[in-house]
């Protein structure tokens, strides 16, 4: 009877739960002005976090040598605004000139990879693996040219989105300049609005999930650093062209959980094929190599095992993540899955201890 009385008081929650959502549903005008909002505030917000948990441990630092948490929060802006003076005078104009000169010669570099398969599809040994009318590489440069189309397109029509970085730019360094500041007060009130029995449990999950997302976002900014040290003298060494922007672009593309790696090959490649076929091989080296002392030397290192995703895991909650909210959902959905398994888990502890102590 209690099992049964039971049942029924959960299927009235789900029954009320979907009945909540269907009224919604049908007033949805009223949430748009939410659902806009959120959509504005989730890139500052993102990046706040991102760069919160890297700044934090210098300011606690800091704090620590007796300099006032807000004093050292602005010492901070201030040496940033020196660091982005020298990669504006240093780095910037070496890939400004790098990036400017791959746009211009696009059409040329095009000619050349097109002369290059041709050469590959005319080859003997080439044409016996694949039947007449069959030849991938035939598709290959039509491939690339509407991809290359497609970014110049996307380039050229960045100026619409100015608004929005504009909001990024205005909004996220106020964001994180209060959230180093005031550190700590809001997992704070988040313990405080909880029952009295449950504050201490609380307390654990907010730092469990404090531990996790610092350590999976420090430690994801250590390796892909690391990856672009190893990357850029290995590209010199083979003489692939636009060595720094490459670089660049997959210390950048690592950032994307799993297809990343995958992702960053790919303009690597192309440009060391175009320069020569050897070249291109030379790149996947550089690549393996860099990538195996990333994987194996660094990362176990820099995580040590802090990160308990399992590879199929990952794959899923990309794929899932891509679907949901595209690029966005891509970068999100590991740290969003991190604080959910970190819950789900307390809350199953919980649950199994309040069973046990109640037979």
């Amino acid at each position: 009877m209690e099992k049964l009385n039971a049942f029924i008081k959960i299927s009235v929650a789900v029954l009320l739960v979907l009945a909540i959502i269907y009224v919604g549903s049908l007033v949805d005008f009223l949430f748009k002005p939410i659902a806009s909002f959120i959509t504005i505030m989730t890139v500052p917000l993102m990046l706040s976090v991102f760069f919160y948990y890297l700044l934090r441990p210098l300011v606690n630092w800091m704090e620590r040598r007796k300099l006032k948490r807000t004093l050292a929060v602005i010492i901070i802006y201030a040496m940033i605004a020196l660091i982005f003076v020298g990669f504006a005078i240093i780095i910037w104009p070496s890939l400004r000139s790098q990036l400017l000169t791959l746009v211009e010669d696009a059409p040329d570099l095009f000619a050349a990879l097109s002369k290059q398969l041709q050469e590959i599809e005319q080859n003997g040994v080439w044409a016996r693996w694949f039947p007449e009318g069959g030849n991938p590489l035939s598709q290959l440069t039509d491939y690339l040219n509407k991809g290359f189309t497609f970014v110049t397109n996307y380039i050229s029509n960045a100026v619409t989105v100015i608004s929005s970085i504009a909001i990024v730019i205005a909004i996220f360094p106020i964001i994180l300049f209060y959230m180093l500041k005031d550190s700590g007060k809001f997992s704070d009130r988040i313990i405080a609005l909880m029952p009295t029995r449950f504050q201490q449990d609380t307390a654990e999950v907010v730092m469990e999930i404090d531990h996790s997302l610092s350590g999976f976002i420090v430690g994801k900014v250590l390796i892909n650093l690391a990856l672009g040290v190893l990357m850029y003298p290995g590209f010199l060494l083979i003489g692939l062209p636009y060595a720094l922007l490459l670089t660049a672009v997959a210390v950048i593309l690592n950032f994307i959980p799993f297809i990343g790696s995958f992702l960053s090959m790919i303009p690597i490649v192309i440009i060391g094929f175009i320069e020569s076929p050897s070249i291109a091989i030379w790149s996947l080296v550089v690549i393996f190599v860099a990538q195996q002392i990333q994987d194996n030397l660094i990362a176990p290192y820099v995580y040590r095992k802090q990160l308990d995703i399992h590879p199929l895991t990952t794959i899923i909650l990309v794929l899932v993540g891509g679907d949901l909210a595209g690029m966005l959902g891509i970068l999100l959905i590991i740290p969003v899955y991190m604080i959910i398994k970190i819950i789900a888990g307390k809350i199953y502890r919980l649950y199994i201890k309040w069973r046990w102590q109640t037979i």
